[in-house]
């Protein structure tokens, strides 16, 4: 069970979900995602099913296995591995979208512990909303673009950019969206799908070389609601809390009752540390 409640001075949304505090915080009986475990009782390459422990309420929340390896890094699947994670992404923000009531569905992973991260196992998840969620509408109510500044650039080929951000709340912000608008994971075509593959095999893989350890991040896409405008332009932030290796830059009072952010790494000098990393 979960209670949306509002902010009513600062229209913050904030889900009230009880049920969540009693799911177990590491598995105690071998990893639930491993083939022959709780979640996959039989091999597989890539799958998704709905989540034991749902934030947003039964049939809302999905979590997607990257693979069925228990070691793999996401980029270490290659590009035809992250390929099939992406397919299945967008089939299954399909799938959501087409559901009564869903307007918004966000695709998303949190890798390593200090993100919160309680399965090692490569996975993601999926959450069906029925808004959009605040920050996303103000992206796309900005009518954003990809960057284009050389200075910031981390990657490319012919249909895929990345880049640090400009103003980048967390250490390490990077965004990869298509050169050319597509409002969906789901309207990306076969070449372009292949295309954001093999770019996100790169960046993922630059970022854990950045500190010569695997990187705690987070990932999420943001792609156009069910009641899009024709204006979205589909990307996929990667934000890390590592402002070194092992060190994360905490958020303090003054950022947090501010709104206003005080960030340690440049992102014209992150964006280059990135490239050579290649």
């Amino acid at each position: 069970m979960t209670e949306p409640r509002t902010d009513p001075h600062l229209g913050t949304v904030v889900h009230i979900v009880e049920s969540r505090q009693g799911r177990p915080n590491l598995p105690s009986d071998g990893c639930p995602f491993c083939p022959g475990g709780l979640e996959a009782p039989e091999p597989y390459d890539v799958k998704s099913f709905p989540n034991r422990w749902p934030a947003l309420g039964d049939g809302n929340c999905e979590v997607v296995l990257y693979s069925s390896r228990h070691d793999a890094a996401f980029h270490e699947l290659g590009a035809d591995g992250v390929r099939k994670v992406i397919d299945l992404w967008a089939e299954r923000t399909t799938v959501l979208l087409a559901r009564p009531g869903t307007e918004y569905v966000m695709v998303f992973e949190n890798r390593g512990a200090e993100v919160g991260a309680t399965i090692a196992h490569p996975h993601g998840q999926i959450y069906a909303f029925d808004h959009t969620p605040a920050r996303i509408a103000r992206i796309f109510a900005s009518e954003w673009a990809p960057d284009d500044a050389p200075e910031r650039l981390v990657s490319a080929n012919e249909h895929f950019v990345a880049h640090t951000v400009f103003a980048p709340v967390f250490p390490v912000s990077v965004s990869v969206a298509p050169r050319t608008r597509v409002g969906r994971l789901a309207a990306l075509d076969d070449t372009q799908r292949s295309s954001l593959a093999a770019t996100l095999v790169e960046v993922l893989r630059a970022l854990d070389r950045l500190f010569d350890a695997p990187l705690p991040y987070m990932l999420w896409v943001n792609q156009a609601p069910a009641h899009d405008t024709g204006t979205e332009w589909l990307n996929i932030e990667i934000v890390s809390p590592w402002r070194a290796k092992g060190v994360p830059r905490y958020i303090a009072a003054a950022e947090v009752a501010g709104g206003e952010y005080f960030n340690p790494v440049n992102p014209e000098e992150l964006a280059a540390r990135l490239r050579g990393m290649h």
